[in-house]
């Protein structure tokens, strides 16, 4: 009989001892990866993310950067990782809905190698030529590309990426043959861009905007549907007689798939709560970052619904991943 008490004494304990760990958690340091380099739109979001989450938890947040292959390096790390919650990673559409239909074989399943955080934010891209640049608008550089076929080229942050679809979109709308030049993110496309080496860019608009408002680069449109808040005055690349072109970058916060749900919940309500602060959405807005805030459902729902519609376009366009 004691025994049996003892056995039904310790199975009651069973149930409590997960929501003690989570509640224990973080035990460690929480890394952040990030699949670009220091000072684009997710690097400079984690870190605004991170310094916020230390203070609540009481453990450090470190954002380490792994780039390669569009960020797919990042989230390939992060889906193979012990699911405690302690490796998590800033992942973009590049990755999770784009990513599918440009390489025959991905390291992780967009749809079953995560557990779905938060998406942050979206962001346009600005079509920006260089200063000096003896293009002066849209049409102009279609006129050009066409008198000098597979001469322009474009530079973009890695195959699969917003803006490397973006450019792609562009040519196959406006007819006209560009070259691409690849680089680990915007940061590494800019002074290439800067010194008249790259004809354009489609540049995100955290890195873009300053250099177009300071008369360094030529702005030209936005790559989303709708004009950005940051930038308004910049039309839309739709407004200038490209209906329906919309190629935007958003990123969301991950976890590996099984990683205990009270902790992806905690991680989430901290998110939520961090970018509701007045001094975050003030950044975020001068960056031109549009803030989500999604639910991990919502994120979710946005990689399955995205993904068919990108598969459309990389198939028609023929692009492929570099083998």
């Amino acid at each position: 009989m004691k025994l049996i008490y003892a056995i039904a004494a310790a199975l009651s304990l069973l149930p409590a001892q997960p929501a003690a760990a989570q509640a224990d958690w973080p035990q460690q340091t929480v890394r952040i990866l990030v699949g670009f380099t220091a000072g684009t739109a997710p690097d400079i979001t984690s870190r605004l993310l991170g310094e916020r989450f230390a203070a609540v938890w009481g453990r450090p947040v470190v954002v380490e950067t792994v780039t390669g292959a569009g960020g797919n390096l990042a989230c390939d790390r992060v889906a193979h990782a012990v699911p405690d919650g302690h490796l998590l990673v800033m992942c973009g559409n590049g990755s999770l809905t784009i990513a599918p239909s440009l390489y025959d074989k991905l390291g992780y399943d967009p749809a079953s190698s995560f557990a779905p955080i938060a998406r942050v934010f979206v962001a346009a891209n600005i079509l920006s030529v260089p200063a000096d640049s003896a293009v002066a608008s849209i049409p102009d550089l279609v006129a050009r590309a066409k008198r000098e076929p597979g001469k322009l080229t474009y530079g973009h942050a890695g195959v699969g990426t917003s803006q490397h679809l973006a450019a792609e979109l562009f040519k196959s709308m406006a007819g006209i043959d560009l070259q691409p030049v690849a680089y680990r993110g915007t940061t590494a496309v800019l002074p290439d861009l800067l010194a008249g080496r790259l004809s354009l860019s489609f540049a995100n608009i955290a890195n873009a905007l300053p250099l177009v408002r300071e008369g360094r680069l030529k702005g030209f449109a936005v790559s989303s549907l709708k004009r950005s808040a940051a930038a308004p005055d910049l039309p839309t690349m739709a407004e200038l007689g490209y209906p329906g072109f919309e190629a935007v970058p958003w990123f969301g916060l991950m976890a590996p798939a099984s990683t205990p749900p009270a902790v992806v919940d905690r991680i989430h309500r901290e998110t939520m709560r961090v970018l509701a602060l007045p001094d975050v959405r003030r950044k975020m807005d001068e960056l031109g970052l549009d803030v989500i805030a999604g639910s991990p459902q919502e994120f979710a729902d946005a990689i399955r619904n995205e993904t068919p519609q990108w598969e459309k376009l990389i198939k028609s366009a023929g692009i492929k991943a570099p083998q």
